[in-house]
């Protein structure tokens, strides 16, 4: 029989197994800027997060939150069978920044995913769930409609100038964001300028603290996480957001932001690369479906001093990079092809950069290659080189970033090239026209069929349909979604 004092052992024994059991520590941490799915393919997607202790800019920037993470994907809602990522740290020497590459996946499918976090890997919550499809690939006879942007200029949206957000959109950001939203595209291509790093001029920091912040207030805006919600991304660097405006690399008496740093902080805060790969290219193909495949360019991380003679050794892509553009153009059967650069090689484009005279600087804009001391050489090179290849019988075409005007622009030898223009209202201008003695084409030599009347933001927006004769639809709106101008090709072969 069991004497009282043994029960009283085994009873205390009991209660204090009990009181171990550790309540779950409180989750004070969210994933505040949500999610994005980028460079999605036929069978893959890269998934980013950061976590944050608020949702909402805080003196001047979101605060990060250290945790873990891990990502779960399916193809129903339910989340059955559900694939999941391994475990990811957020830690303060990434960002607080959670990426990771999802192989094995089906073309042309919808998936959902969320993003599971917290403190530690046994006291987690779950996020809201997003989606997005892969892409049709080179089997896929299937209509494709996706938009392209550049100029996401935060500063002049929420500052006091002409054209500024109303107090509304400054509380849910651009209203382009919401736009092309409602129109469902497959994808989004941001060209470059997605953050400007050195407005405005007078508060430009040189750390990459600074540099961080400038990417957390506008990813944190509600019509931007909203969207990507719902729309993968491909995204390409520029100048504004690789260091400040029109650089090249070199290294003046403030190297900071230096290339290097300038370079990873695009890859840390966006997905373009695999987090896995230690040599990533930000240069790349994708085929898109049947009838279309894409190249995104890289202009910043292998060009030549700006200041550099023009000729054969002055070259804005590499030797590298050029040779993959030409051997995977070769080997394209995709009925449109879309070259979509950060930086025009058509313009027209200013003649001079602004103020550089007046500051005793040398005054020529030798940014791009539409620059005649610039990389214009290149550009004719290559021309001759697509001239040659009968290009221009087989639907090659040039989307471009950077110019803060929306334009389609036709080259004397027949290329043509479209201008998203800025997404941003308050960051547009008028363009230069063909014949304008302040442009690179003074004598009218660029015939140019379409160029905003006037200032406007807005985007890109490119259609794909198959069929016998497949068309390529250009069209471009303002922000609130007004057609401005349309322009149907039809496949030439």
């Amino acid at each position: 029989m069991m004497t009282r004092t043994v029960q009283l052992i085994v009873l205390s024994t009991l209660v204090a197994g009990c009181a171990a059991e550790p309540e779950p520590e409180p989750i004070t941490i969210t994933n505040g800027q949500g999610e994005i799915a980028g460079e999605v393919t036929a069978d893959s997607v890269i998934l980013h997060s950061r976590l944050t202790t608020e949702a909402v800019v805080v003196d001047g920037d979101v605060p990060g939150a250290q945790g873990v993470a891990r990502f779960e994907l399916a193809t129903s809602d339910d989340f059955a069978n559900a694939m999941e990522s391994p475990w990811l740290e957020a830690t303060a020497e990434g960002d607080f920044i959670v990426q990771t590459r999802m192989a094995g996946l089906t073309a042309g499918t919808r998936y959902v995913y969320r993003l599971r976090y917290g403190p530690g890997q046994d006291n987690t919550r779950l996020g809201p769930v997003r989606s997005f499809s892969t892409l049709p690939g080179a089997d896929g006879a299937t209509t494709v409609s996706f938009v392209v942007v550049t100029g996401m200029n935060y500063a002049r949206f929420y500052g006091d100038g002409p054209r500024t957000g109303s107090p509304e959109d400054k509380l849910l950001g651009y209203p382009a964001l919401e736009t092309i939203l409602g129109k469902h595209p497959a994808f989004f291509v941001a060209t470059g300028d997605n953050v400007y790093y050195d407005v405005p001029f007078g508060r430009f920091e040189r750390t990459q603290t600074f540099m961080r912040q400038k990417w957390h207030e506008q990813l944190v805006q509600p019509r931007m996480i909203d969207l990507f919600a719902e729309v993968p991304t491909y995204w390409e660097k520029d100048d504004h957001d690789y260091r400040y405006n029109d650089t090249d690399n070199t290294v003046d008496t403030e190297p900071d932001p230096s290339p290097e740093l300038g370079a990873a902080t695009f890859l840390e805060q966006v997905p373009v690369v695999d987090p896995n790969d230690p040599n990533p290219l930000t240069y790349r193909t994708h085929r898109v479906s049947r009838d279309l495949q894409i190249w995104l360019t890289e202009g910043r991380d292998y060009r030549s001093p700006n200041m550099a003679p023009q000729g054969p050794d002055k070259t804005l892509w590499g030797a590298e990079q050029l040779a993959w553009l030409k051997r995977t153009l070769l080997e394209s059967d995709a009925t449109f092809k879309l070259l979509i650069s950060p930086t025009p090689m058509i313009g027209p484009d200013d003649a001079n950069q602004a103020g550089r005279q007046a500051e005793g600087h040398d005054p020529l804009k030798r940014d791009n290659h539409s620059n005649p001391q610039g990389f214009q050489y290149e550009r004719d090179t290559f021309f001759d080189w697509l001239e040659e290849n009968d290009f221009l019988d087989h639907d090659f075409y040039i989307i471009t970033g950077d110019r803060h005007w929306q334009y389609h622009s036709i080259h004397p030898r027949g290329f043509e090239e479209f201008s998203t223009g800025a997404l941003v209202d308050a960051n547009s201008r008028l363009g230069r026209y063909p014949g304008d003695p302040e442009s690179n084409d003074p004598d009218a030599l660029i015939e140019q069929p379409f160029t905003s009347p006037e200032p406007t933001g807005g985007f890109l927006e490119v259609t794909v349909t198959p069929g016998d004769e497949p068309v390529a639809a250009f069209r471009w709106f303002d922000e609130h979604g007004v057609l401005t101008y349309e322009t149907i090709r039809t496949a030439a072969g």
